[in-house]
């Protein structure tokens, strides 16, 4: 309703709801002097009364008109901020993505900030230890330490700088012994300072170690990349081909300018290893940003990133709406990964993100992978991204060999071909490192007996439930739900109860038993859930001793083994009779960057891949380790199928207890679309159809998919849909939502 005698300022606040609307608020009733002096800008965190409630809230928009009268409107009931945290046009990204993922604003802003500003607390405030020398050390004389030289060198470091933080002491090599001895005789004291902006930039002290030598095409890339606007870059380099290393000079480049970097990884269980190899090539503040941190620390370095104390941002998905108080450059390193793609909830891309965020902050985007999306490989296609191609391995590695073994042909011992055991003891006996690749956790997938054919499902899902030794239970990996494992069959009674198939814990006990006097470390979600485990036993691999590897697709991204020269890949045919039409991409991709992890030292690798289907055009592309031509197959049918990237797709997910219900709402969807022709586009419908998984923790599920060739046009469709059918009586009877360029039809 437009009031156009009061232009009293209405602020539309997103506050944290499933609803895909603002609420409309007057200016805080103790300030009533912001309506007319200072208006709160949009980002503005403040307390607005909700109900009975009162609730932080974010300031999206600003105007003087509102649908309701005035006088229902409720003023702000206070503040925050005075100051939005972050710069309007990072705001503004925050704002579309809610939008372009069409998920409701509030839930999607609030997810966009850090735990502690949700709640509406304050930012936390770093404090550094540092050393100062007291006022009697200051009198001190340093001929009195004429015995201790090492505590007279100090001291007199003292008396010229005063005040020196730890970490410059230990960058000096100044041991801490020396350091208590000064402080038990009351000559420096240990005090905490607030954290200043890093004033490393542009120093000739930026590196710690000198950057390696690079290879030809390393420097053609290096050189291609243009540090003062933007432009996106596809770095498509082989398993080893030194693509970090072309990152790390790029970040050179542009921190020695007074910027930042931010590098985005897909997993937590890679940042040890990244953060380490930064750390030994900078001498900056290094913020890391991952869910496994509290809340404190991500305050803490959201809070760094953002004043420019910390020269590199180093996180996973979410770290993609940081803001950098000076922006220099954006990495997605391992871009092809699906981790990017938040599965549930606020389902964004932060890939695809990172290509919108670096051309609103003008700086170029690096997109890094040895097994490159479909997506970024049709945008280089189309001149949209420059490719640039690392095509070997640096110094004296080369990519491995493969060696296909046909199953059908080969007898198995325990799921383990003839070959693959005398290629293991092989690598041994030479001193080298084995990894087994099996991408199954648990002991075994199913339970059975063998009398009356009963299979252990669970009661939750339409799924097996695994088989696990360590502890000993029955466990569904997709609603958690565990349970005894029963000693005879619930049905007939029989004790020949029998555990069909394999996972890593039964591969552990084969290889045990085979290569008893071999070190076996098994990796995956059960062996890693400690905060330290995955760092334990990366540094156990690092020793270098003979041993054989164990574990799922935790141990096939962006690890370096100079050690492993033997690749064992048990099960190869996951992915090529899969109803998802990414399954094979997918397949392709964790094959190709498993064996990549073979030869990356000094010696040889090798790759022993066992298959029911060698001679399969997809496994023979990769045995010729030839992704792009293996790619170059998967996009020939996407083409014909009319799949992405030739065309644009959203589904839309419903579940409900009641399968009827989850059905009779995505029946009413399609309706209403329908019901909405297309103005230039065909827009094609495929569903409502069950999930992969149509019964998952007692709810039905099921989904309805959404083609066009005009991404507006898409967009329009389903913003208008969302908004009609969200007060519907069937969209109250079930779960839905939208999910925008999904990763997964599952």
């Amino acid at each position: 309703m437009i009031n156009p005698n009061n232009k009293q300022t209405v602020y539309r606040v997103a506050v944290p709801s499933p609803l895909r609307r603002l609420f409309d608020y007057l200016s805080p009733v103790a300030q009533n002097e912001v309506s007319d002096s200072k208006i709160l800008r949009a980002g503005t965190r403040v307390f607005v009364p909700f109900g009975h409630r009162k609730i932080v809230g974010i300031i999206v928009m600003i105007d003087n008109t509102s649908d309701l009268p005035l006088s229902r409107l409720k003023p702000i009931a206070s503040i925050i901020d005075n100051e939005p945290l972050i710069p309007q046009y990072l705001f503004r990204l925050y704002v579309w993505a809610a939008n372009y993922y069409q998920h409701p604003i509030g839930d999607a802003l609030f997810h966009s900030f850090p735990a502690l500003l949700r709640k509406g607390e304050d930012l936390p405030i770093q404090t550094i230890k540092h050393w100062r020398i007291t006022e009697q050390g200051q009198n001190f004389s340093l001929e009195q330490l004429s015995r201790a030289p090492r505590q007279q060198e100090i001291l007199a470091l003292f008396h010229l700088e005063e005040v020196i933080s730890q970490n410059d002491l230990r960058r000096r090599k100044i041991s801490f012994p020396a350091l208590k001895q000064l402080a038990e005789k009351d000559l420096i004291a240990l005090t905490n300072v607030s954290e200043k902006v890093s004033t490393v930039h542009g120093k000739n002290d930026l590196l710690a170690e000198q950057p390696l030598d690079l290879y030809l095409e390393q420097k053609a890339a290096l050189n291609s990349i243009d540090v003062t606007s933007f432009n996106p870059y596809l770095l498509f380099g082989e398993t080893g081909s030194g693509k970090t290393e072309v990152y790390l000079q790029a970040i050179e480049k542009v921190v020695r300018c007074g910027k930042q970097a931010l590098v985005l990884i897909p997993e937590i269980n890679l940042t040890p290893q990244t953060f380490d190899r930064f750390k030994q090539r900078f001498n900056c503040r290094i913020a890391v940003l991952h869910s496994g941190l509290t809340d404190r620390e991500k305050g803490l370095a959201w809070d760094a990133a953002r004043t420019g104390k910390a020269s590199v941002v180093l996180g996973t998905r979410s770290a993609i709406f940081t803001p950098l108080k000076s922006p220099g450059l954006l990495i997605v390193d391992e871009e092809h990964d699906s981790s990017y793609k938040q599965q549930e909830g606020y389902r964004y891309s932060a890939r695809d993100l990172a290509v919108i965020r670096a051309q609103k902050e003008s700086i170029p985007l690096i997109l890094g992978s040895a097994t490159p999306s479909l997506e970024s490989l049709y945008n280089c296609e189309k001149n949209r991204y420059t490719k640039l191609v690392l095509s070997r391995r640096p110094g004296k590695a080369s990519a491995p060999c493969w060696i296909p073994v046909d199953i059908r042909k080969s007898k198995l011992t325990n799921g383990y071909s003839r070959e693959l055991i005398e290629a293991i003891t092989q690598a041994l006996s030479e001193g080298d490192q084995v990894l087994i690749f099996l991408n199954r956790r648990g002991f075994a997938p199913t339970l059975t007996c063998h009398e009356c054919g009963w299979i252990s499902n669970c009661s939750s899902c339409e799924a097996r439930l695994t088989v696990h030794r360590t502890p000993n239970r029955l466990v569904c990996h997709h609603c958690e739900r565990m349970s005894p494992i029963p000693s005879k069959c619930p049905f007939c009674h029989s004790s020949q109860l029998e555990c069909i198939g394999q996972g890593t814990e039964r591969s552990e006990d084969i290889l045990k038993a085979l290569f008893p006097n071999t070190l076996i470390l098994r990796v995956d979600r059960d062996t890693t859930r400690r905060k330290l485990a995955m760092k334990e036993v990366l540094a156990q691999i690092n020793k270098g001793n003979p041993c054989i590897l164990i574990g799922t697709q935790m141990l096939a991204k962006g690890h370096h083994f100079p050690n492993v020269t033997l690749v064992g890949i048990l099960d190869a045919d996951g992915g090529l009779f899969s109803p998802d039409f990414r399954a094979p991409e997918r397949m392709g991709q964790l094959i190709t960057q498993v064996a990549g992890r073979s030869g990356r030292g000094e010696k040889s690798g090798i790759v022993i891949l066992q298959s029911l289907y060698c001679d399969h055009p997809f496994i023979s592309s990769l045995i010729s380790n030839d992704y792009e031509g293996f790619s170059e197959e998967i996009r020939k049918e996407r083409k014909l199928a009319r799949l992405p990237p030739y065309r644009y797709m959203a589904i839309i997910r419903s579940e409900a207890t009641n399968n009827a219900a989850a059905v009779d709402f995505l029946k009413y969807y399609r309706q209403c679309a329908e019901s909405l022709p297309p103005k230039n586009t065909e827009v094609n419908y495929l569903g409502p159809l069950p999930a992969t998984m149509e019964r998952r923790n007692d709810r039905f599920r099921h989904i309805l998919s959404i083609y066009c060739a005009d991404r507006g046009e898409l967009q329009g469709l389903i913003k208008r849909l969302c908004l009609k059918v969200e007060n519907s009586s069937l969209a109250r009877r079930v779960r839905w939502s939208v999910d925008v360029d999904p990763q997964d039809i599952s």
